[in-house]
């Protein structure tokens, strides 16, 4: 149980950093140009002569033992991990 919880806690974390990182807003502030390139004989990719296996995938039953497993579960409150995210336009706006 505590196991299942140390998990989701961790989960809720990297989802939450995630967020965080990717919440963000990019404006351009100087335009871009391609470099000049003057190309004075064409190139060619390589030739390959490949040859690969055949794979067959399909399914076939087998018997194998399965244990049987009773899990009782109860509710209990947490701390979980809380993110705010404010975006640089809102933040402009106070």
């Amino acid at each position: 149980m505590k196991n299942t919880i140390v998990k989701n806690a961790s989960l809720a974390m990297i989802v939450g950093c995630g967020l965080a990182l990717s919440a963000c807003s990019v404006e351009q502030t100087e335009e871009g140009n391609m470099p000049k390139v003057e190309v004075t004989e064409e190139g060619r990719m390589p030739a390959y002569d490949v040859e690969t296996a055949d794979v067959h995938v399909g399914t076939r039953d087998t018997t194998v033992t399965v244990p049987e497993v009773d899990v009782s579960s109860r509710e209990t409150t947490i701390s979980v991990p809380d993110v705010e995210v404010t975006m640089p336009s809102e933040k402009r706006e106070n």
